[in-house]
């Protein structure tokens, strides 16, 4: 097979109308040209698909997979067309999208390296200015995440992850049906609920038919929900109650520590479940707990509260109105305070009955913003940090498959 030959096969321009006229290898260091040529003259409009007559043409230049180590480049005269309703428009080569200055295979390499990787690093590997490439990711990215339909959007969780070092925080909002990321946004104030608000509009939701938001115990949260939807019901996290049931036995155990109780060496025996402990720790628990009434009452009601999590639809909040009187009654003053926080919150607490909501997959997808954060040791900017999050988080429908042989 001759070259030219060989190289119109590897590029797949068979019935393109399109083909290689020459090839080189030279420069120091040495990269790859090909040097491509259109055989016809049937031009189309690449905005409405209408046959045009040719204006002129241009030569355009393609960054392409490197030929073994070395860097190549695509070379063509692309012809431009003149539409009577869109002027005069560069017509579309197979290989390249739009104005872009990389073919489609380039893009889906540094697309997949880029979900791994940071793009600093991609930038080095394949060598390009970093700029460049965050050019081409945040282009690839605005338009996936623009096209995204979120007309079916009925529940969602919102949570707040770090940006960078110090106070700085972003809003995350997620899908809970699809589990993928809709907004990230500065801050975390009723202002960013109210700027997704505006998003979901644009993307063709509608804030009336989200019927429930999980979020944690946030006042500017819950003002921007009641705000901003107004047939949505709070779900507040079960796992944030069970934080502060477990905060309030710790309080219990540093007033008796305080009060001359030999309680050394127990903080990590009386956190958390029991059936996370060894069996030594399981037994020292059990011991503490028949020696100090007062840390006994912690476990039981602590213990008890997570039974009433599992509970029916019907029982739970009947059961968790017990617990509160219990607890009222426990002359324990951390889970009387405990008692009264639920009784504050309460319809946003006995929602998770009818809904079981939680913010586990908001908690997971921030762990995945904060590894992409970790790996490029901070972000240059917010935009970036979203382009990544939304490429990571999103399930953007953002083609690859030009990587893979047909």
């Amino acid at each position: 097979m001759k070259t030219n030959a060989l190289l119109e096969a590897a590029l797949q321009l068979k019935g393109t109308g399109w083909h290689v006229v020459s090839s080189s290898f030279e420069g120091t260091p040495p990269q790859m040209e090909i040097a491509l040529e259109r055989d016809y003259v049937d031009l189309l409009c690449p905005a409405c698909g209408a046959q045009c007559p040719g204006y002129d043409a241009v030569e355009k230049r393609w960054r392409h997979l490197n030929f073994f180590q070395y860097r190549c480049e695509l070379v063509a005269k692309v012809p431009r067309v003149n539409c009577p309703k869109h002027g005069v428009r560069l017509s579309e080569v197979p290989w390249a999208s739009g104005e872009s200055g990389f073919t489609l295979l380039f893009e889906a390499m540094i697309m997949v390296l880029a979900a791994e990787m940071p793009v600093s690093d991609v930038a080095q590997m394949v060598g390009e200015v970093d700029t460049r490439l965050w050019r081409l990711i945040r282009r690839l990215v605005d338009k996936a995440h623009a096209e995204k339909d979120w007309s079916e959007v009925k529940a969602i969780a919102i949570d707040e992850t770090s940006a960078k070092r110090g106070r700085s925080y972003v809003t995350v909002v997620m899908d809970m049906d699809t589990r993928a990321v809709l907004y990230l946004g500065p801050g975390r104030d009723s202002n960013a609920v109210r700027s997704f608000c505006e998003q979901l509009r644009a993307h063709g939701g509608d804030p009336a038919r989200v019927r429930w938001v999980a979020m944690d115990m946030l006042h500017c949260y819950a003002k921007g929900v009641r705000e901003n939807f107004p047939n949505a019901q709070i779900v507040y996290d079960r796992y944030h109650v069970m934080v502060m049931a477990g905060e309030a036995v710790d309080e219990v155990r540093r007033k008796l520590q305080r009060e001359g109780a030999q309680l050394k060496g127990s903080l990590w025996v009386l956190r958390g479940n029991h059936w996370n402990l060894s069996a030594k720790q399981q037994l020292q628990r059990a011991t503490l707990a028949k020696s100090y009434k007062p840390i006994g009452r912690a476990l039981a009601l602590r213990s008890a509260l997570q039974d009433v999590y599992c509970a029916s639809k019907a029982e739970g909040a009947e059961l968790l109105r017990c617990w509160c009187r219990w607890a009222a009654r426990s002359r324990l003053e951390p889970f009387k305070k405990l008692a009264q926080t639920i009784r504050q919150y309460w319809n946003g607490i006995v929602s998770y009955f009818d809904s079981r909501l939680t913010q586990g997959a908001i908690e997971a997808i921030n762990g995945i913003i904060q590894l992409a954060k970790r790996r490029a040791r901070g972000f240059r900017n917010f935009l970036y940090l979203r382009t990544i999050a939304y490429w990571n988080t999103g399930k953007l429908p953002i083609d690859t498959s030009p990587l893979l042989p047909t």
